[in-house]
């Protein structure tokens, strides 16, 4: 700031010079002026911080309280839901009751004095509203079409307190759930933002009207010292204005003024003239051998000058270079005019000095540029011309003299149209297009045509003829026999592509005539396979209840044999009839194993199967399992064989997961002569487990591989059958296994044995925090989910592998 303010002040002597006045120069005057000088910024921007600062103490304010507003929106919504749920608890409201019941009681039970846009919901655990207080015109139908479908609230209830959202109808809100007591539904409360916040909005209005009138009297305290200050300082405004007016014109015209006082040899220079040259401004003036050494000693010197102005008495219009401070010349052309000095009587030489060096280097460049032109014109391969609009020529190629035959004496710039052509020749033409006729300069109807034109040796020209802005005329000839020819070659392309897309459009119609029959096809498919999963429906439905009615006889026939057999009421005589009371009762309980296994497969393929999963230790799962088989083992003298890792752990449900490996293992026992080898093993497989179970038994065929583990398919027929079975304990282990998120897959050959790997699902830290979920449903679709596996296919194969 001090150098600008010494600036100003070398600005204002400068200007003192120019315009011939003195003022009176003491050290208190230029105190006072440096001092106003700083308050002039000084007191506005005192002004602007205080109203700034009086805004962010508003805004402050204003957000601590919509802060403390939301604030205790929350708090009144949460004690509201909570108070509430506890309410409708006592009087008998439930998630479970009827519209008009819930509805009746709700009103009675609010207070007439509700807080207004407050919304009441008594939901039912099927998300279904069953009261709402107010009542609305059009109720809706669940929690979630009020809520929006990517709340939370619903699943966290209470444990999420109160939340702002945004409601289905796109409207901000604030909203609480909690639980009722008996655990049959959920209250919701909700209310707006925008009544939350309707009064803080007044207070923020009145705010702003407090700050806008305060700030119109800040600023118009601040215009007025403005308008004083200005007042104060009008005289000195008016001559930096002049010198900035005209410095400014004396700079854009690359001018500079020369005030020369002859008599005592001091020149006067203008800031315009040193940047000109590009010298420092001076507070002083110049002597008269300063400027004089600056001057080419080629173009003279002041010296001669002077002496033909005091003897002529005239003015002076000279050209002459000057060195700049780069030390390059550079030319000035000075026109000034001798001024008598009313005061002292003497002469002034006042004038300008205009930078022409530009210009000098302007009309080199323009000579330089003329000749490339020219050189160029001559060097291109296309016919050239160009007519001015006075329809004489300016410029032509020796390609346009060949053209027209002429010579290089006929077409001399200047000539007229008429006269040039007049020496020439057309061109021989053989065609020419039919809607395009030859131009000329002296037709001005145009401002632009191309035309082609076909000579006799067979080449094409194409003549571009273009209006310049002047009114001139220039047409330049291209030779375009290449283009001519590949348009020839795009013609026939294009007649062969036509043809092309024609056989397309044929072919086009027959796909979609076999499109239409494909879809009919489709249609009878969809049809027969609804017809098949009816039918499959109604067998499951059959064996389902036909199972139910077999089990009551089956029951009491066993249950009288086993009496019979232990003679309870008294011996039978014969004891043939013990050995046939066993054989009664074997068979039946052989017949109602059979009936579970048919129960359980009807449960499965209805998917009414719920499991409980939990983390189980795998070594545990098969010991419980090698139990069911130990038995039968021993009979057949087979070994059983078990390789787990006690580490190894399994998220399944324990009663099944024995299901299945039993089921695995009976099969395995059943199939293996005696003294042969059953062996189990388990792996861990990332997040899955794998379990191996590996016989020495007679093995399956290749071809059988695919239908087992089917409901009721069998390796034998009934023809073949050594071995009884319903063929439903590997359906029911694939089946269950599949449920848990796993699979089962077999792999065999005849006579070697055969194994068969069940794979589950491992407790990652994820899977278990998705089974504690307090609100999670674990229906066997959670369960496959929460395990990773895909959905499960109506075809499902066995694979070979």
């Amino acid at each position: 700031m001090p150098e600008a303010v010494s600036a100003s002040l070398a600005a204002r002597v400068r200007a003192d010079t120019i315009l011939g006045i003195r003022r009176p120069r003491t050290a208190a005057h230029e105190r006072m002026m440096r001092a106003e000088t700083w308050l002039r910024f000084a007191v506005p921007g005192m002004l602007a911080g205080f109203l700034l600062c009086l805004l962010g103490v508003i805004a402050l304010h204003l957000r601590l309280q919509h802060t403390d507003v939301v604030r205790a929106a929350h708090a009144e919504v949460e004690g509201f839901a909570r108070l509430s749920a506890a309410a409708l608890g006592e009087n008998g409201i439930t998630g479970e009751s009827t519209w008009a019941t819930a509805q009746n009681r709700l009103d009675r039970l609010m207070p007439a004095g509700t807080q207004p846009g407050r919304q009441i919901f008594v939901v039912g655990r099927d998300d279904r509203i069953v009261a709402a207080y107010p009542a609305p015109v059009r109720i809706p139908a669940t929690l979630t079409a009020v809520l929006g479908a990517d709340q939370v609230l619903t699943a966290l209830a209470e444990s999420a307190g109160a939340m702002i959202l945004r409601l289905a109808d796109g409207a901000e809100a604030i909203a609480a759930v909690h639980r009722l007591p008996d655990g049959t539904g959920q209250v919701a409360v909700i209310r707006p933002i925008a009544q939350v916040t309707a009064a803080w909005w007044e207070r923020l209005c009145t705010l702003a009207v407090l700050f806008g009138a305060t700030a119109l009297v800040v600023v118009g305290i601040g215009a007025a010292y403005t308008l004083q200050t200005r007042r104060a300082h009008a005289a000195d405004r008016v001559c930096d204005e002049v010198r900035r007016r005209l410095d400014t014109a004396l700079g854009r015209g690359r001018c500079g003024l020369w005030d020369w006082d002859i008599p005592r040899g001091e020149i006067f220079w203008s800031d315009s003239m040193y940047a000109m040259l590009g010298y420092p401004a001076e507070t002083g003036l110049l002597s008269f051998g300063d400027v004089n050494a600056m001057v080419h000693p080629d173009d003279g010197d002041l010296y001669s000058l002077a002496r033909h102005l005091a003897a002529a008495q005239a003015t002076i219009d000279h050209e002459f270079r000057m060195r700049g401070a780069s030390g390059e010349w550079i030319w000035l052309r000075t026109r000034a005019e001798i001024v008598h000095d009313e005061a002292d009587g003497s002469r002034h030489l006042v004038g300008i000095a205009v930078d022409v060096t530009e210009q000098r280097r302007l009309a080199e460049s323009t000579a330089t540029a003329d000749m490339r032109l020219r050189d160029a014109v001559e060097a291109i391969s296309e016919a050239f011309v160009l007519w001015d609009d006075s329809n004489r020529l300016v410029l032509c190629n020796s390609k346009f003299r060949d053209l027209h035959a002429l010579a290089a004496e006929d077409a001399i710039p200047g000539r007229r149209y008429a006269d040039i052509m007049g020496r020439g020749v057309l061109p021989p033409v053989r065609r020419e297009l039919p809607d395009v006729g030859r131009a000329s300069p002296q037709d001005r109807s145009f401002s632009a045509r191309t035309f082609e034109v076909e000579l006799t040796d067979g080449r094409w020209l194409q003549v571009s003829e273009r209006r310049t802005k002047d009114g001139g005329y220039v047409s330049v000839g291209t030779d375009i026999t290449g283009l001519k020819r590949q348009q020839e070659k795009l013609v026939v392309s294009e007649r062969e592509l036509i043809a092309t897309v024609k056989d397309l459009k044929r072919s086009r119609r027959t796909l979609e005539l076999q499109t239409h029959q494909l879809a009919d096809l489709a249609e009878r498919h969809l049809d027969q396979k609804a017809k098949a999963e009816i039918a499959n429906q109604a067998k499951s439905e059959f064996l389902a209840n036909m199972s139910h009615e077999l089990r009551t006889p089956l029951n009491a026939i066993m249950g009288f044999a086993d009496l019979m057999e232990s003679e309870v009421y008294g011996r039978l005589g014969d004891p043939r009839y013990a050995t046939y009371c066993r054989d009664i009762r074997e068979g039946g309980t052989y017949l109602l194993s059979v009936i579970d296994d048919i129960l359980h497969m009807a449960r499965i393929e209805a998917k009414r199967v719920s499991l409980d999963c939990r983390d189980i230790a795998a070594a545990d799962a098969v010991r419980n399992a090698v139990k069911l088989i130990d038995l039968e083992a021993k009979a057949k003298n087979l070994r059983i064989c078990v390789e787990m890792q006690q580490s190894l752990r399994l998220l399944a449900d324990d009663r099944a997961l024995t299901q299945i490996l039993g089921n695995v293992l009976q099969n395995a026992v059943k199939f293996t002569p005696a003294g042969g080898r059953v062996s189990i093993r388990g792996r861990s497989c990332g997040s899955f487990v794998h379990l191996f179970v590996e016989d020495t038994g007679i093995g399956i065929p290749k071809s059988a591989l695919a239908k087992l583990g089917q409901p009721f398919e069998q390796v034998e027929n009934n023809l073949t059958r050594s071995h009884r079975g319903s063929g439903l304990g590997l359906a029911i282990a694939r089946s269950t296994s599949e449920l848990h998120g796993g699979s089962l897959r077999i792999r065999s050959d005849e006579g070697i044995g055969t194994i068969v790997m069940v794979r589950l699902p491992a407790p990652t830290p994820e899977r278990l925090a998705a089974l504690a979920r307090p609100s999670a449903e674990l229906t066997v679709d959670s369960l496959r989910l929460v395990s990773g596996a895909m959905p499960r296919p109506d075809d499902r194969a066995v694979s070979n592998g």
